[in-house]
């Protein structure tokens, strides 16, 4: 096989997986709550090439021809959990947290097992029974990991701290919890996240603003420069393809020609 025509595929996967998250994080420029992912990559590692069992040099002789690096492979993906910013809204129900934390969520999947899941996006809202949920339907816990259920007919106050009261009257506090490391987080969908074995919780800093929502922290600009420094490495890698293609045409068709 020629080296090149593996390193220039090798390029070509990982620009496509670089283009399919950088894709993703546009389509989710305006969503509540999502946190813009990245990918990185890596080479691999140097292989030592050697011939062994080559009639060139003499079936028994083991000969050192260089050393080969077989081009670029994809590493890991990751989030960036810095803040969003605020949009107001004037809703009661819209929650933005400012500072580290996530909203703890009942959520239930299609099989109707439960389990709990965080997130960052607070456009939430009563359902017809009176219970705080969010967009999906999934279920707001308090800080006893029950369901919040409020009031239809009275109108509610929601402070820094999670509190919400109604008349005047503390009745729930909103769960805000924190995570020593967010590598131990697995992505859920767009906006929510699970934690995995070896995550450690910890006390959060934020605080909840009523009225206002926290948006995407995607920078569309940036995304869109990605885009075309993406593009053109692409096409490079594909140009080197395209290059390995014409000479093999001609050692084919003119080089090996029997006279």
């Amino acid at each position: 096989m020629l080296r090149g025509l593996y390193t220039a595929w090798t390029g070509m996967v990982n620009e496509q997986n670089r283009m399919d998250i950088m894709t993703n994080n546009l389509a989710n420029a305006t969503t509540v709550g999502y946190k813009k992912e990245g990918a990185t990559s890596q080479s691999f590692d140097d292989i030592l090439m050697v011939k062994v069992k080559d009639a060139s040099v003499g079936l028994s002789t083991v000969q050192r021809s260089g050393i080969k690096n077989p081009g670029v492979k994809i590493g890991e993906n990751y989030t960036d959990h810095s803040q969003g910013s605020f949009r107001i809204t004037e809703n009661t129900y819209d929650l933005a947290l400012s500072g580290s934390g996530f909203f703890a969520i009942e959520f239930t999947n299609k099989a109707g097992e439960t389990s709990t899941m965080y997130t960052r996006a607070g456009q939430f809202t009563l359902n017809k029974d009176g219970y705080l949920v969010t967009q999906e339907g999934d279920y707001v816990l308090d800080t006893r990991n029950r369901r919040i259920k409020l009031d239809t007919l009275k109108d509610s106050a929601i402070g820094t701290d999670g509190t919400i009261s109604q008349n005047g009257v503390a009745v729930a506090k909103i769960q805000v919890t924190d995570f020593e490391n967010y590598d131990y987080l697995e992505k859920y969908g767009e906006t929510y996240y699970r934690p995995i074995e070896g995550a450690k919780t910890t006390a959060p800093d934020a605080q909840i603003y009523s009225g206002y929502l926290e948006m995407s922290n995607v920078s569309t600009v940036s995304e869109m420069v990605n885009l075309i420094s993406i593009t053109r490495a692409y096409e490079s890698n594909q140009k080197i393809i395209q290059t390995y293609d014409s000479s093999l045409e001609i050692a084919v068709t003119q080089l090996g020609r029997v006279q």
